[in-house]
């Protein structure tokens, strides 16, 4: 199996392209509905993600924490839920690349775009360790912390991961291309943790539209030196008002430079968040080999 050190390429967005493929997800599920009634589409995903030459996929667990199950009388099956996305990705990765690595997928307890909604620290130190504690149980080989969107929450999220899998997590962030590179949506600078960072295996930014990820890049690279940087970025962005908005990088070739820049610019390991697909990653691993 490879280790964290031997990974240059993770997997590209599942929600989007299982949406891609005819498949449903409607809110608050998103990714957690295929996990219950459409398995077999989820782990052709997986697959797809590991012939483009990806060498770490993530698990479809982004919505399967307590709290959104709550919202439809599903928290009895969080455990369950969890569980059976480790086990569909690790059934892929078996079949087509052994040494591949399951990623553990850690989201942000409300939405990703807002900040405000995150609950408070004591809360967050919960809800993170319920599903980290249910990935570790599932056999998660890492996890990966992603889209943190403030201090507090990522915190919260990073203490546990080192407390429940030390060594073997990742964390990424949703950052405001409008501002300084390095600035959280909260308004607040990745900086003001540079110390706990120093524990990840793997520090990122994903969610920021393809075009914005290389400046975001060089400014992890500048403040962790000694560091793994990892960049995924999406094909597109929403505006104020969530309406979606695709960029160039909506063109797996392009996506595929866009890639080849963020290494270029110092990342350890690259791949794809919302709206990337197989194509994006497999012009990527083009590009690498």
């Amino acid at each position: 199996m490879y280790t964290i050190d031997d990974i240059q390429l993770i997997d590209g967005a599942t929600g989007s392209e299982l949406e891609r493929r005819g498949v449903e997800l409607p809110l608050p599920l998103w990714s957690t509905h295929a996990l219950m009634h459409f398995p077999d589409q989820l782990e052709a995903v997986h697959r797809d993600y590991l012939e483009a030459g990806s060498q770490a996929i993530t698990t479809a667990t982004f919505r399967t924490h307590r709290r959104t199950l709550e919202k439809v009388g599903l928290e009895h099956r969080r455990q369950e839920l969890t569980t059976i996305a480790v086990e569909v990705a690790a059934r892929a990765r078996d079949q087509i690349n052994p040494q591949a690595l399951v990623l553990g997928s850690v989201a942000p307890l409300e939405d990703c775009y807002r900040p405000d909604l995150a609950p408070d620290a004591e809360t967050c130190h919960r809800e993170h360790r319920q599903l980290i504690d249910d990935l570790r149980g599932a056999g998660a080989d890492m996890v990966l912390i992603e889209t943190m969107n403030n201090l507090t929450e990522a915190t919260a999220a990073m203490e546990v991961a080192e407390e429940r899998m030390p060594g073997r997590w990742m964390v990424s962030f949703c950052l405001d291309a409008a501002k300084q590179p390095g600035t959280l949506l909260s308004g607040e600078p990745i900086s003001a943790i540079t110390e706990q960072l120093q524990t990840a295996s793997m520090v990122g930014v994903n969610c920021v539209a393809a075009p914005e990820v290389a400046d975001q890049v060089q400014h992890l690279v500048q403040l962790l030196p000694e560091g793994r940087v990892l960049g995924y970025g999406n094909i597109g962005h929403a505006d104020g008002e969530g309406n979606w908005h695709r960029t160039d990088a909506s063109s797996p070739f392009i996506y595929g430079e866009y890639g080849s820049q963020w290494l270029q610019k110092g990342a350890s390991a690259v791949g794809g968040c919302c709206g990337t697909s197989p194509a994006h990653i497999q012009a990527i691993a083009d590009r690498l080999h």
